[in-house]
């Protein structure tokens, strides 16, 4: 078993971040957070925001990126921009309707994503991609998260979300068994408490059994990088993501 990292995911504070981004990167280093990844920039060059990283002691753990910009020329600029900013994982969030109505179209967006990381990677990089909900809705019997990793290479990386997860459908226990299902290819995961009973339940006040997560993480996942996000508030947004990370640090003990 080993100490895992954990970092925020942005977009969990994202008006913070829009009114006052380096005074929030400040109260997030404070916090105890040791990384972040990013979904969206904030109108910052990369020059600037890793200036901010390093003065903070804050390390960039992902970005989220639309597949657009890992398409075509884009895909210059996004490389040269995460090399700049100091990050090596390119994560996709989600796929538009027109890539993932159809078995035949998830095998497709698997494919494509094999082609992106076969270009990223002699930069250092890797390409991922993060559930919602409708991954784990089958299509004709088949769950697509199961049809786009099976045709994914080993080098795409698996950014489970575990409250999406929940939300499709998942039980605690089905969670588990993916990171099992797929070894060592959850390089980062999104910890996302679901509750049956409290949509806004904190990271260890719902239905999720961390505990075991943490095992599957630790001891076959290859995780690298555990990744808080939170979308729903019970206190403004900056103290719900310090409550889940004291939370967290109480389970992982």
């Amino acid at each position: 078993m080993r100490k895992i990292p954990i970092a925020l995911q942005l977009y969990s504070v994202r008006k913070d971040c829009e009114r006052d981004l380096y005074g929030t990167l400040e109260e997030i280093a404070k916090m105890g957070y040791e990384g972040v990844e990013f979904a969206g920039y904030y109108n910052r060059t990369a020059e600037e925001l890793r200036k901010m990283l390093e003065d903070l002691g804050l390390k960039v753990v992902g970005s989220h990126l639309r597949i657009d910009a890992l398409k075509g020329d884009e895909l210059e600029k996004t490389i040269e921009f995460n090399k700049v900013l100091g990050n090596k994982y390119l994560i996709v969030p989600s796929l538009p309707k027109e890539m993932t109505g159809s078995k035949a179209s998830w095998i497709e967006a698997a494919r494509l994503m094999n082609k992106i990381s076969g270009k990223i990677k002699p930069e250092g990089m890797r390409i991922g991609y993060h559930n919602h909900v409708a991954e784990f809705k089958p299509i004709n019997g088949e769950i697509p998260w199961h049809i786009f990793f099976k045709e994914a290479e080993p080098d795409v990386i698996m950014q489970l979300d575990t409250g999406n997860a929940m939300m499709g459908g998942l039980s605690a226990d089905e969670v588990i068994n993916i990171i099992k299902r797929y070894p060592g290819r959850a390089v980062t995961v999104h910890l996302k408490e679901f509750s049956a009973t409290n949509e806004k339940a904190l990271i260890g006040e719902g239905d999720m059994k961390w505990k075991e997560f943490f095992k599957a993480c630790e001891t076959v996942g290859g995780t690298a990088w555990y990744i808080v996000e939170q979308e729903t508030y019970a206190y403004p947004p900056l103290e719900c993501v310090k409550k889940c990370l004291e939370n967290l640090k109480g389970l992982l003990q």
